[in-house]
């Protein structure tokens, strides 16, 4: 049976306070939050920098079963090295600890810079050396380097398959070779809607569909009007019909228009958006002043 995941882009916004998070709630309380209302969110802090295996395992630990992570990959590989020449790095990645979130691991996300063009080469060679299944990422992180932060972690505890999504922001990305190129590797197209900044290129290349809501009208600021969520709540609808898992995140953090979003798409689809899996977050009892 397909799923649905709708969840956020991060967690870890200081005006979310007061708006999603309950006053009182400790920050080392807030991805325990996050998990009572949504059932999955992107790690970002991954793409800016190599993580330590002790920040996974103590994500994995404040998170339920049945709640996942998306792993965004890193900017070294896809900002700096373009995609060439990575096989270090996406052995440091992977070395890093990602294998440490065991059943929270989700897909991996590969965001494009908006400059970077449809190469077919430099595509492939990156798409031939992604592991698709943990045990494949575990002999990947064999091969890291003294980059890291902190002891390399290179086992997996079950072998599970390993999904990827990129995210291209070009136009060039729309063209069918392109698309057929991620259909062979089985790599889903990151559906990714920028507020009219780069084309919304709505092609699905995989059992998964991955979504990215950026903004309705203005980039990472603007809610989503309620027709807009209605035309996602009927492609969501579509999808599932047609037999594809959707994980679809908000990442229009500003003023908490993410988890309200997200919350509204969700009650659009109650028959197929998956709850979040935690339980609600019990605040301890103001201390009444003397």
């Amino acid at each position: 049976m397909p799923s649905v995941r709708i969840g956020l882009s991060g967690w870890r916004y200081a005006d979310w306070r007061g708006r999603f998070y309950p006053p009182g709630l400790p920050q080392r309380r807030e991805l325990e939050h996050v998990a009572s209302a949504f059932p999955s969110v992107e790690l970002n802090g991954t793409f800016y920098s190599l993580q330590r295996p002790s920040s996974f395992t103590a994500w994995r630990e404040q998170t339920p079963p049945g709640f996942t992570f998306a792993v965004k990959g890193g900017r070294f590989i896809t900002h700096m090295k373009r995609l060439r020449d990575v096989r270090t790095p996406l052995a440091n990645f992977f070395a890093s600890g990602v294998l440490a979130l065991g059943d929270r691991l989700g897909p991996v996300l590969w965001q494009l810079p908006e400059r970077t063009t449809f190469d077919r080469p430099t595509l492939e060679s990156f798409l031939d050396q992604l592991p698709r299944t943990t045990s494949d990422a575990a002999r990947l992180a064999q091969d890291h380097d003294d980059r890291l932060r902190g002891d390399p972690w290179t086992t997996t505890e079950v072998d599970r398959p390993l999904v990827h999504a990129l995210e291209p922001r070009h136009a060039s990305f729309a063209d069918p070779a392109a698309l057929d190129l991620l259909r062979e590797h089985g790599i889903a197209l990151a559906i990714s809607d920028g507020a009219g900044r780069w084309p919304l290129i709505q092609a699905v290349t995989a059992p998964l569909v991955y979504v990215r809501l950026h903004g309705d009208t203005e980039l990472y600021t603007s809610a989503y009007r309620p027709h807009v969520l209605d035309s996602w709540a009927e492609r969501l609808r579509r999808w599932h019909a047609d037999g594809h898992d959707v994980e679809l995140y908000f990442d229009n953090d500003v003023h908490a228009h993410a988890p309200a979003d997200a919350r509204a798409l969700m009650d659009r689809v109650p028959d197929l958006a998956l709850p979040g899996p935690g339980a609600p977050v019990e605040l301890p009892p103001r201390r009444r002043p003397h």
